[in-house]
């Protein structure tokens, strides 16, 4: 019988060996698993380039921070699908003079694939500094090793009745 149990364990564990290899994971591939954290920090950066951006009217970092096919969804507006016509209203939104634009994480979560980032926003634009205050949702996929924007949508947390007073 300790005969039958030891074979049995033998099987029973270079099963598990062979799963693991079969598998295409090493020990090296667990140590660089998928750190949130980290993804966080390089969203981060690229949110607060993404903002700079639109001060300093840098259309071709906002043109380069969104994946092939990604599509925008703008306040009181149709749905932007592509670079192409990202681009074009990258170039409407400069134009508006943004004098100051900041957007504050207050979700963030995701995977290796999709990081979805959920927040706040402040925009000031316009000769006379208006101003406007909303929420916004990015979701970031990566593109060959680098995380793009593949959707977005952001809407004002303003009172109708006080978007009416400032036109």
């Amino acid at each position: 019988m300790p005969i039958l149990t030891l074979i049995f364990a033998v099987i029973f564990f270079s099963r598990c060996t062979d799963d693991k290899s079969s598998s295409g994971e090493t020990d090296d591939q667990s140590a660089s698993a998928f750190d949130l954290n980290e993804a966080r920090g390089i969203i981060q950066e690229k949110t607060k380039r993404f903002t700079e951006a639109h001060i300093l009217k840098d259309t071709a970092y906002l043109n380069n921070i969104v994946s092939n096919d990604a599509r925008y969804f703008p306040p009181n507006s149709e749905i932007v699908v592509g670079k192409e016509a990202i681009a074009l209203l990258n170039t409407e939104w400069v134009n508006y003079e943004i004098q100051e634009f900041t957007e504050e994480t207050i979700t963030f979560y995701g995977n290796e694939d999709y990081l979805i980032d959920e927040g706040t926003y402040f925009l000031r634009f316009g000769e006379d500094g208006v101003t406007d205050r909303g929420k916004y949702i990015n979701i970031w996929t990566k593109v060959n090793g680098d995380w793009k924007i593949c959707s977005n949508i952001w809407n004002t947390s303003l009172p109708l009745s006080m978007m009416d007073e400032e036109k």
